[in-house]
């Protein structure tokens, strides 16, 4: 590099499909970054709920230099032991008997839309070819999944969605009831509604739409992508909720920063996907593949996902005493590391405004919409990180309530 990139250099070479902070961080550790100036800030954004063991973690980090060193990348005409190991790691730790790698959750929902679609096709035909999904929810940003996704503003200007996509009610069980029927081929839904404002599904729900599937021969999508990989304290967030999917989409926290996605379905419906139905170029290289791995490994511990347990305990703790001293909250909910607190009436829609108040206090976090702040820091961040990042945050609270 000739020179030091500065932030103005996005605005001038790069496409403003993005608008990032004025911050440009260089360096992390833990759950710390550094910027240019060298000014440190505390992470409970996590990469968007991707950073599950934070930055730099010694456990990936040798991970990927160990693989670095051997082999990088083959392409799907060989196979390679990174991502067969990649793959029976997930099957003996889940429901799963199979396992596609991919790049990222958006190509793993990608991957899961079309399997069902295509076993629908290929055991009732193809008038079976209905997608019932849920407003608010998100799913990628291929044209297919924003479509599948329940968040309009995502699929719009860029001309006819794909058709035979339906949404329901969150949490409203009988909306989907009103719209399954014969010609159903799926369901989609997240255990825990992310970018939709951090809405956790009631249990009854979710194992209505078990029973709603059973019935029609449809097929039970759990899209994990931000809930998965040890996220809500167990590895996968089904686990903890007594509701089996037919496939259940992986990603995030799967690489630990390492750009991978997983798709996982049993033998019942891997079979749909025969040779040459799909695809993905760097889907299970050896690199993304031997990080996932590592990162599976760690995570799926008792030190770990006890650990996420506790964690949640204690933003919450925190969160709730700050809303007791400044009432900016109307609720606090979430599960395990991924935590959504809802603006009271008198802020509607100022859970962004907080964010560069944070920046500037030290803390980078996230929102769910624009009345959510949302928290999905490091699995592994320690107390005394979330005590100073939450001291952080009491400070930006305190100058939105003072209007600054």
């Amino acid at each position: 590099m000739s020179q030091t990139p500065t932030r103005a250099d996005f605005d001038h070479y790069m496409v403003p499909n993005y608008a990032p902070q004025k911050a440009v961080p260089v360096r992390g550790e833990g759950s710390r970054l550094w910027d240019q100036a060298g000014r440190e800030y505390i992470d409970f954004a996590g990469g968007i709920a991707v950073n599950g063991l934070g930055h730099c973690h010694p456990v990936l980090v040798e991970a990927l230099t160990t693989q670095a060193n051997t082999l990088w990348h083959l392409s799907n005409v060989f196979t390679n032991e990174p991502a067969m190991a990649l793959a029976r790691s997930l099957v003996e730790r889940t429901f799963a008997d199979k396992v596609y790698l991919c790049s990222s959750g958006g190509e793993a929902n990608e991957a899961a839309l079309k399997l069902a679609r295509r076993w629908a096709h290929d055991h009732h035909g193809e008038h079976k070819h209905r997608i019932v999904s849920f407003s608010q929810s998100f799913h990628g940003r291929t044209f297919f999944t924003v479509s599948v996704g329940g968040q309009p503003k995502y699929s719009q200007g860029f001309g006819p969605v794909p058709g035979g996509i339906v949404h329901g009610q969150y949490n409203d069980l009988d909306s989907v009831r009103n719209l399954i029927d014969d010609d159903t081929c799926a369901v989609m839904v997240e255990p825990m509604q992310g970018e939709g404002g951090i809405i956790p599904g009631k249990p009854e729900f979710l194992k209505g739409l078990r029973d709603l599937c059973d019935a029609f021969d449809a097929l039970l999508i759990f899209d994990e992508v931000q809930t998965g990989a040890g996220r809500t304290g167990s590895l996968y967030a089904y686990q903890q909720l007594g509701v089996t999917p037919d496939i259940l989409t992986s990603a995030k926290s799967l690489g630990g920063g390492f750009p991978v996605g997983a798709m996982l379905t049993t033998d019942r419906v891997a079979p749909a996907m025969a040779i040459g139905t799909h695809g993905s170029t760097y889907g299970g290289n050896p690199l993304a593949s031997a990080v996932a791995l590592a990162a599976v490994e760690f995570i799926d511990t008792p030190a770990v996902l006890e650990g996420v347990k506790h964690r949640h305990d204690l933003f919450r703790e925190h969160l709730e005493a700050i809303n007791r001293r400044h009432g900016v909250f109307k609720e606090i909910r979430g599960m395990g590391l991924l935590i959504g607190a809802e603006m009271a009436s008198a802020y509607e829609g100022r859970a962004k405004d907080i964010l560069p108040l944070a920046l500037e206090e030290g803390l980078m976090a996230l929102i769910a919409g624009p009345n959510v702040l949302r928290m999905a820091p490091s699995l592994v961040i320690p107390d005394a990180d979330i005590d100073e990042g939450m001291a952080r945050l009491e400070r930006a609270v305190a100058r939105l309530v003072a209007g600054q």
